[in-house]
């Protein structure tokens, strides 16, 4: 999942070592001349200080209480509040691409068929809803003036991309033990995102991908992997039904996809030339910012979950 920077530098940059001010030549030579040594040469601040940490925790603690709320709930609050979600998602991704002119009511609707039919049904009528939206998307595509290929095609990455990742969440919680579950998949993506930040900043060293995530390291990505693995094991140690070998095999299919999600909304901000989603959460980003590591995480943690529990 990504972060975001108080500068307003890519929402989703690990820090990186804050290069030393260079010295000057000159005042070298000057201070080689007068006999002494040349000054020391003087670090920049970290733009990013306790207060950015500060706002994003007094930002974090309020979603985290409503995202508990919404699990807890399940079935159609948990459908209305993800839709309400994915809606601010879809109009980030949309005002990212507006030039493409996307078809915003064939997006809106597909939201809703696909959280329906995944808090009613399953996979199979989650499916069936997706097909069915592809020629109602073209319908509408055709119906809206201006608009082409580039419509159908950043509006079809909206339905698939956000649509089915919400949707697979609440199938998710609609599984035996689904509320736990939901809520492990939730912290270990989370808590695993942190751990790549502050990894990343106390020891980020080579890039992991730089033409699409510069402030992204090696080094942040193994520690925010290692960090979900041993959150969700934790986790089990409270849950009885959750084996240890299970909460193993689930934090591991989390800490491989989430950083995948992760990566992909940064190269979707990346094409549009946007440095972040949105400013709907303040100091955290947009929506997309938020949930983009979940999109993922939520697909992987229902099919694995799927294969414990049937």
């Amino acid at each position: 999942m990504s972060t975001q920077r108080a500068d307003g530098v890519s929402a989703d940059a690990e820090e990186q070592p804050v290069a030393s001010r260079p010295q000057t030549p000159g005042g070298a030579r000057a201070a080689a001349r007068r006999g002494r040594k040349p000054p020391p040469r003087r670090r920049r601040r970290d733009p990013r200080g306790g207060s950015d940490l500060t706002a994003r925790i007094l930002v974090a603690i309020p979603l985290a209480a409503v995202a508990l709320a919404l699990v807890i709930a399940g079935g159609a609050v948990l459908a209305v509040g993800l839709f309400v979600v994915g809606a601010l998602c879809l109009h980030e991704l949309f005002a990212m691409y507006e030039s493409a002119r996307p078809v915003r009511l064939a997006a809106w609707i597909a939201l809703a068929a696909l959280l329906a039919a995944g808090s009613a049904g399953g996979p199979q009528q989650v499916l069936l809803t997706l097909v069915i939206c592809i020629p109602l998307l073209f319908a509408l595509t055709v119906m809206q003036a201006g608009s082409g290929m580039a419509s159908f095609s950043i509006t079809l990455v909206g339905i698939v991309w956000i649509g089915l990742g919400l949707a697979h969440a609440v199938m998710l919680r609609g599984l035996p033990h689904g509320e736990g579950v939901v809520i492990d998949v939730a912290v270990g993506t989370f808590l695993g995102d942190t751990g790549a930040y502050l990894g990343g900043r106390a020891f980020g060293r080579r890039r992991l991908a730089p033409t699409i995530s510069p402030g992204k390291t090696v080094e942040g990505l193994a520690i925010g992997m290692a960090t979900t693995v041993a959150v969700v094991w934790l986790a089990s140690r409270y849950q009885e039904w959750l084996p240890g070998t299970h909460a193993l095999v689930l934090g591991l299919a989390i800490a491989i996809v989430a950083p995948i999600g992760d990566l992909f909304e940064s190269y979707v901000k990346r094409e549009a030339g946007s440095k972040d989603s949105g400013g709907v959460f303040g100091a955290h980003g947009g929506a997309l910012d938020r949930v983009d590591a979940v999109l993922f995480a939520a697909v992987a943690g229902y099919w694995v979950w799927l294969a414990y529990v049937h």
